[in-house]
Formats: C-alpha cells, sequence, structure tokens
C-alpha cells in the first residue's frame, strides 16, 4: 500500500492508497470530550502541524464491553481513548471532484458505537466517498438531568461529524451538497431524530434508514428520572458537574447498574413505558432544545419535507435478541398476556398493546408459533416495523421522494431461527460478504451468502445517493409499494396492512 496525504481544515493526514482508493483512519472531528469538555457538547477539534497519521483506526468512545462472542457475530476492532470522536473516509480519489458522499451513523442499542467496525473501501471503489463514523453512546452521550441541562450529546456529536463532513469532504473528492447519512438501528433511530432537529438543517440531502425510524425517544422527565436514578446509584448529586468527576469505568458501573434495574424492576412508573419496553435507560430525549417535540410529530407537520428518504426493516428483525439471548424458549403465553410489572418486555402491556388484541392477531399471522416467536414478530413490528410505515406515511407527501424497501434473506445460523434478522443486510449493503467474521454480523452470513444480492442492494444504495431513486417505485399512501430484497416478488404493495391497523393510535 502506498501512502496518500489531503489537507483538512485542521491539517495534514498521511492515509493509504489500496485498489479501491484511498482510505484514512482515525480524523478527529471534534476535540477528545476530556477534562472542562467531559460530558459536554462537543468543542471544534484542535488544528496541528506537520501531517497526522491517519493509517490506524482511532479510539471508539467509552462504553461496555461485548464480551464472549462464540459465533463470531460481532466485530469491534478499535480500543478506548481520549480522542474518541474521530471518523474515517474512504474516497475513489482525493483529486476528483463533485462525487456523491455517503455517512454511515453505526447502531448500537446507544450503548456502543464503533465506526471502524465497517469498511467503507466497496462504496470508494464504485465512486463514492464513504465516512463512517463514532459517537458518544450511553450516559456519556445521552445523560439527561432536567430542564436547561446539557442534553443529546451523541446527537450533538454526529451533527458535529456532519459539519466536519461539509467542510472537509471536497479535500477528498466529495461533493459537499451531495451527502447521504445512513444508519442501522441505533444509527437509523438517530438519524430519524436528525431528520428534525434544526441544528441539522442542511447537513444532508439524502437518508437512507435501515431497521430504525423516528419513535424511539425518551420524553423529557422519564430521561431526568433515569439521569437521577444514575448520580443516586453512583453516590454523587444529580449534576452534570459532579457526574463529569466521576472516573469513565465507574460511570460505564453505574450504567450497568441502572440497566440491570431496569430489565429486573420494570416498573413503567417508576422509569416510563419506552425506557421499560426499549430496556434503552439512555437514549434521545426530546429536550425542547436539541430535540424540540416528537420527532414523528415533525415530520408529519412537514419538517424535512425535501429530503429524499429510503427506510425498510428486515422480516425478522427483532428475532436477534431473542434467539442469541437464549430467552425465545422461555417466553410463555401467561408472560405474553401478563403485567409489564411481572413480566417486563415479555408483555405485550409493556407496548400499549393490550394482549386481547396483539395475540390473537400474531397468533392468526404465525400459525402454530411458540410463544417466543410471536414475542419477536411482536417486538419487530413495535421497535421498527411500524415506525418505518409511519414515517413513510408521514413524509411521503412532501417533495422528497419516500422509498421503502424489505430485506427477507435468512441467515442459515442456528438452523434458520435467525431469519432475516436485525443488522444482517449491513454486508450486503457494504458488499462485504467476502471480509465474513471481519464485520459486523459476518458470522450469521454462512458459507455462501448470494453475492448477487449484495450487488443489487449497493446499487441500489448508491443509485438513491447518486441521484435520489434506488430503482422502484416511490412509497404513497394509496400503493404503499416496498421493495423486498432475498425474495420474491421483487415488489409487494402494502404488505403490512394487517400491522398497520393493529398498532393504529398506540404509541
Amino acid at each position: 500500500m502506498v501512502e496518500t496525504m489531503v489537507r483538512t481544515a485542521q491539517g495534514r493526514v498521511r492515509g493509504t492508497t489500496t485498489a479501491a482508493g484511498a482510505r484514512f483512519l482515525g480524523i478527529p472531528y471534534a476535540a477528545p470530550p476530556v477534562g472542562p469538555g467531559r460530558l459536554r457538547p462537543p468543542r471544534p477539534p484542535a488544528s496541528w502541524d506537520g501531517v497526522r497519521d491517519a493509517t490506524d483506526l482511532g479510539p471508539e468512545p467509552p462504553q461496555p464491553q461485548f464480551g464472549s462472542d462464540p459465533d463470531g457475530l460481532l466485530f469491534d476492532p478499535a480500543v478506548p481513548g481520549d480522542d474518541c470522536l474521530n471518523l474515517n473516509v474512504w474516497t475513489p480519489d482525493p483529486g476528483a471532484t463533485g462525487l456523491p458522499v455517503m455517512v454511515w451513523i453505526p447502531g448500537g442499542a446507544f450503548q456502543f458505537s464503533s465506526g471502524g467496525s465497517y469498511d467503507g473501501s466497496r462504496f470508494a471503489r464504485d465512486g463514492v466517498v464513504c465516512v463512517t463514523i463514532n459517537y458518544r453512546t450511553g450516559a456519556d452521550g445521552f445523560l439527561y438531568l432536567g430542564e436547561g441541562d446539557d442534553a443529546n450529546l451523541g446527537l450533538l456529536d454526529q451533527i458535529a461529524a456532519l459539519s466536519w463532513v461539509q467542510d472537509n469532504v471536497a479535500a477528498f473528492g466529495g461533493d459537499p451538497g451531495r451527502v447521504t447519512v445512513f444508519g442501522e438501528s441505533a444509527g437509523a433511530m438517530s438519524l430519524g431524530v436528525l431528520l428534525t432537529v434544526p441544528r441539522a438543517v442542511g447537513l444532508f440531502r439524502r437518508a437512507v434508514l435501515q431497521s430504525g425510524a423516528a419513535h424511539h425517544i425518551v420524553p423529557a422527565a422519564d430521561a431526568a428520572r433515569v439521569g437521577a436514578e444514575l448520580a443516586g446509584a453512583l453516590g454523587v448529586p444529580p449534576t452534570r458537574e459532579a457526574l463529569a468527576e466521576v472516573p469513565v469505568d465507574r460511570l460505564l458501573e453505574g450504567q450497568a447498574r441502572i440497566d440491570a434495574e431496569v430489565r429486573t424492576c420494570p416498573d413503567p412508573a417508576r422509569w416510563g413505558r419506552e425506557v421499560v419496553a426499549s430496556v434503552m435507560p439512555f437514549h434521545p430525549v426530546v429536550d425542547g432544545d436539541v430535540v424540540p417535540a416528537p420527532p414523528i410529530e415533525r415530520l408529519a407537520a412537514g419538517v424535512a419535507a425535501d429530503v429524499d428518504v429510503l427506510v425498510g426493516t428486515n422480516t425478522d428483525d427483532w428475532r436477534f435478541g431473542p434467539v442469541l439471548g437464549g430467552f425465545i424458549d422461555q417466553v410463555t403465553e401467561d408472560a405474553l398476556a401478563g403485567p409489564v410489572e411481572e413480566y417486563g418486555s415479555w408483555s405485550t402491556a409493556a407496548f400499549g398493546l393490550p394482549a386481547d388484541r396483539a395475540l390473537p392477531h400474531y397468533r392468526a399471522a404465525h400459525p402454530g408459533a411458540a410463544p417466543g416467536d410471536l414475542l419477536a414478530a411482536l417486538l419487530t413490528d413495535w421497535w421498527v416495523r411500524v415506525p418505518a410505515l409511519r414515517l413513510a406515511d408521514a413524509h411521503a407527501p412532501g417533495a422528497g421522494r419516500t422509498f421503502a424497501y424489505e430485506f427477507a434473506w435468512p441467515s442459515p445460523l442456528f438452523g434458520g431461527r435467525l431469519g432475516a434478522c436485525h443488522a444482517l443486510e449491513i454486508a450486503f449493503v457494504f458488499d462485504t460478504l467476502d471480509l465474513g467474521r471481519q464485520q459486523m454480523m459476518g458470522g450469521a452470513l454462512g458459507a455462501d451468502p448470494p453475492q448477487d444480492l449484495a450487488d443489487t442492494m449497493h446499487r441500489a444504495w448508491i443509485s438513491f445517493a447518486t441521484g435520489g431513486d434506488p430503482g422502484w417505485p416511490r412509497y404513497d399512501r394509496e400503493r404503499r409499494a416496498v421493495r423486498r430484497f432475498g425474495a420474491g416478488p421483487a415488489v409487494v404493495d402494502d404488505p403490512y396492512a394487517p400491522e398497520r391497523a393493529l398498532w393504529a393510535g398506540v404509541r
């Protein structure tokens, strides 16, 4: 590999030239969030003299460790460190001009963030500048202590990264006016919020939301109670100054205690229904400033109407957790129909859907399914499918184009029990099937994943980023056309009408 240099607004960086183009890793887009920047909004990065090495991945933000991963499903090559607000760039040619740009926001349940887990070289090979970012998660990124508090720092990190792209991507051959942001899971949920955040206006032209939309947001009062509980667990006053003095390791331990409390004592009166159902104590909050109101309401009112949107889910999205967690066979009929205070997110009541409405629907839609399978289908609808449909419906009337998709290719892992599960589509979108386990969910692909499907999806995403048209009919409120990848027919109309009706009026 040959070294290559680019001059950014902060100074020169040295990357490497590969067969696909050039690669620059670990470039800071904000100052290290330490010292006076601890638990505070991102600050501009410092400039440097000379040439900064950008040939290795940079540090990642503070986060729990994945732990054991014997099946090679998760890939997380980065290491912790102070200078963690960094990004990676793949470009066909730094000397080019006007290339489309795609910026990836990684998922991770708002607990993890590792832009280094994704390889953007195939986008560069095909004429796109690809950027992947890190951002703060957990309490570091989404602590909230009440009115006037610095909130949604993780979202502000993402905005800082997108601002860096606007200022610098031309130096890598990209066009700052042709930026598409794409993300999966918490990355897509972040993007669903960013579509409606005033500070993000003008930072991107198109958005791709994979298995995440604009619904999972915490009311301010619930988020403030979670913040107070964290301070109490750590034995410090509920102020940002006091919590900023807590060492990172202790803060992560306190965060883990709150996670465990939500799981073992799932009382909606204490935590709020969104926190209990999602089991995500720390995620974006309606603070009235960064996030002025629930994002889906703002989208329905016409905010982001000029942005092109591609949104979709995987057929069996939320089988991932129950199968890998081993509890899909432990769920009982009593749990599904029981009180949320006893059964938490195994209870249909946790999601605002009464059992006498939910269970007949899911039994009819999945004949002979065990209780755990019914729960997985319900979780898929609550977490991602219904939010995606509502986002598409809200956005469709605007000037920006709306497209919908579904990924339907099932993993062969665990005897096929994963199905077309959460995150499985990522390797197809990035066209990195050949990397196997050296990528997120690579271990779930099996021995012979279909390269032709990766060719089709990867090309569709590039077509959308390049010209706003992925290659199938637009979504509108009459037809509701959905492109299905991995199972025929290719385009289906309104495939989830029963689910839309079932969940109507349920938040």
